[in-house]
């Protein structure tokens, strides 16, 4: 009676059993739930917070028949680890992106979430075992579990390649070599099976993302440039082959008794040091390897002398005005260019600029996440992308305005902060870049009321300021000052032509943005 019922256990357990083809499907899985959630996002620019909604639906929706299914059935439980694996990613992401909160918070978060629910899952069913998924409330946990692993994965992966500058490929290469050593301490040093599958498992949610990195990035990010299209289809046809395999073979299905009578047998003392122990391992290496990171971005000469952004940002306020230019002229193939670009040097510098105001640079990471989205569409609108660039020039803009102050403690009696000493223009100009910025989408659209309005704004500011700016760098003022002129002269023109209008335009914003650095 007894055999009878392990039997109908085994067959009616929910999950797959552990075989090359799990991790395998596992790790393309979560490389489809990174580059498809970017798909979604960026390409077809349904942005983050629709993608959210459409793939928690549909995660939602699949998880039903999941439950309702009464044995393991390939296509449906794989289906549902992709669909979790893109929503999991997409509830850190939008923590990060939409609401502000720290990768620091979110990895602590999600790690106390994850620590929870093994504790009540083994409170309550006495084992954490995949093998013995037969009930409902055991399906519960496992699958609130593989929620947090995913989430969990992302905050940290992404904390360590993206925030502390490790980068994707290294950081690939770091979980590949702990999972190896994971596994050689299962094999060699007898450390719980159980324990060690857990471990693995959200390890290869950040390989899985800095594989589907490496693979869809530009190749001037040193990826390989298959886009995320194309990285997508690849691993879904990759994983439907081999679900496709597993359902005709059925090899999955397979229990080896002497796996879970030793899983059955082991001194629950034994496996909760060890537990303890490889807990107490990974928050040394992790917390050292933290500190460390930071630390490195901390030394960085800007990091040392900065505490805003100022001065910081007229790169990416130089890359929007040219992509601004090319929508303008409706060329969406070089503003794509542009947005690669923008990516690639944003990406770059978020471990330095992160570090010195993570408030504002996670205001600026939105705007520059809708101007990626709308350029991207696969029918980019004109108007959307020129909506999203000023939004994002604005708050760069913004930011990029104020030049950072002496220390009150390092000045002298009777002088101010603001009296220290400047010999270059650097940060002083991005009101210009914002006002010859619009006279040139003025220009671009034939509104030359506008554009001579704005022609009126600009020689008002540029000579309100000329004692101040004349005195801190006078040549490069009167460089300005000559192409500035020439704005002018082209914009009020009786007959204003376009052409030259804009290149006098390009030609000084050009001079401006390299003076504002």
């Amino acid at each position: 009676m007894e055999k009878s019922q392990n039997n109908l256990k085994m067959l009616l357990n929910k999950v797959p059993q552990i075989t090359i083809f799990f991790w395998i499907i596992k790790i393309l899985c979560t490389t489809v739930g990174e580059t498809f959630a970017d798909f979604l996002n960026f390409n077809l620019g349904f942005g983050l917070t629709n993608t959210t909604i459409i793939m928690g639906l549909a995660f939602f929706l699949v998880l039903y028949f999941q439950f309702k299914a009464n044995k393991y059935v390939p296509g449906i439980y794989w289906l549902t680890v992709v669909l979790i694996s893109v929503f999991g990613t997409l509830v850190t992401d939008n923590l990060t992106d939409n609401i502000g909160v720290p990768l620091e918070t979110s990895t602590l978060v999600f790690s106390v979430l994850l620590a929870l629910t093994f504790l009540f899952w083994f409170m309550s069913e006495k084992t954490l075992s995949i093998h013995s998924i037969f009930t409902r409330k055991r399906e519960v946990f496992y699958w609130l579990t593989i929620l947090f692993t995913f989430a969990l994965g992302t905050a940290m992966g992404d904390l360590f390649s993206e925030q502390l500058g490790l980068g994707y490929l290294r950081t690939g290469i770091t979980v590949t070599v702990i999972i190896i050593c994971i596994f050689l301490a299962w094999k060699i040093l007898r450390l719980d099976g159980i324990l060690a599958f857990w471990i693995a498992y959200i390890l290869t949610r950040p390989l899985g993302a800095s594989l589907g990195d490496y693979l869809s990035q530009p190749l001037a990010n040193g990826a390989l440039g298959l886009g995320t299209t194309v990285t997508s289809i690849i691993f879904l046809i990759s994983i439907l082959g081999i679900i496709s395999y597993l359902a005709v073979t059925k090899i999955d299905l397979a229990v080896k008794s002497d796996t879970i009578a030793n899983q059955t047998n082991r001194s629950k003392k034994n496996v909760l040091i060890q537990t303890v122990a490889t807990l107490c391992i990974f928050l040394i290496v992790g917390v050292s390897g933290y500190v460390k990171l930071n630390n490195n971005i901390a030394l960085q000469p800007t990091s040392t002398t900065q505490t805003t952004l100022a001065g910081l940002l007229t790169n990416f306020i130089t890359i929007e005005n040219d992509m601004l230019t090319s929508i303008n002229s409706n060329d969406f193939v070089t503003a794509k260019k542009g947005a690669d670009n923008l990516e690639q040097q944003w990406d770059k510098s978020e471990p330095e600029l992160r570090k010195i105001d993570g408030a504002t640079w996670n205001k600026i990471d939105q705007t520059i996440d809708n101007v990626l989205a709308a350029t991207r569409a696969g029918k980019p609108d004109a108007n959307l992308n020129k909506m999203a660039l000023n939004k994002s020039l604005s708050a760069l803009s913004e930011a990029n305005k104020s030049r950072v102050q002496t220390p009150p403690s390092q000045t002298t009696p009777g002088e101010t902060p603001s009296a220290s000493p400047q010999n270059k223009l650097g940060g002083q100009l991005t009101d210009f870049v914002k006002i010859e910025s619009d006279i040139l989408i003025a220009v671009q659209s034939n509104d030359f009321a506008a554009a001579k309005t704005g022609a009126d704004h600009l020689e008002h500011q540029w000579d309100t300021t000329e004692p101040k700016l004349r005195k801190i760098d006078g040549a490069t003022w009167t460089k300005i000052d000559g192409t500035i002129d020439i704005i002018l002269s082209a914009v009020r023109s009786a007959k204003p032509d376009v052409s030259k209008c804009a290149a006098a335009l390009n030609n000084s914003l050009s001079i401006l943005n390299e003076a504002n650095k």
